[in-house]
């Protein structure tokens, strides 16, 4: 069962989640409005930071997750599902059949996971590194950022990028 393998990933991974650990689960008929109506309570209600669904990503007819999602949705996380497939198909080219949508909803980051329970495992563990950080932007938290990003106060004028493109577009570095 997908279900409590996922828990157990989730609970694992409680610390690297900023504390996270699962407040809710349900399993819910492959239906759009039914599926809508729990992320919308969980979202809007019960203000969860976190809700991972499992399974109903694929190709079947009963696979509708990512739709009912997408109706719920106020902003598009596209980098979380990129990240998922790129993992995925590191294992299986099957992985490319998913449709799996991630994106957030009021103070709720929704993540469409796939039904498979080594998958969940596999997509969570490369999602880690960003989530902590994904869930305190949400909140409103700006203070976390990369060790290497600094405030662009402190910044040179010129960045890297732009350096590199006036040396490649001066007449010296064409040999003019």
């Amino acid at each position: 069962m997908t279900g409590p393998r996922a828990l157990s990933v989730v609970n694992s991974s409680s610390e690297a989640l900023g504390g996270a650990t699962v407040v809710a689960t349900a399993v819910v008929p492959d239906e759009v409005d039914k599926i809508k109506d729990v992320l919308k309570g969980w979202s809007d209600n019960d203000r969860v930071d976190l809700i991972l669904t499992l399974g109903g990503t694929g190709f079947t007819s009963r696979d509708v997750t990512p739709e009912a999602t997408k109706l719920l949705l106020e902003k598009d996380a596209p980098g979380l599902s990129f990240v998922m497939l790129q993992e995925s198909l590191k294992i299986t080219p099957f992985a490319m059949l998913s449709r799996a949508v991630a994106g957030i909803r009021g103070s709720t980051l929704i993540i469409n996971m796939p039904g498979n329970p080594n998958a969940v495992a596999e997509c969570l563990e490369a999602l880690l590194p960003a989530l902590k950080h994904a869930l305190r932007q949400i909140r409103g938290d700006k203070r976390e950022k990369h060790p290497r990003h600094i405030p662009h106060a402190q910044s040179q004028p010129f960045d890297q990028w732009e350096k590199s493109f006036w040396a490649s577009s001066s007449d010296a570095s064409c040999g003019h």
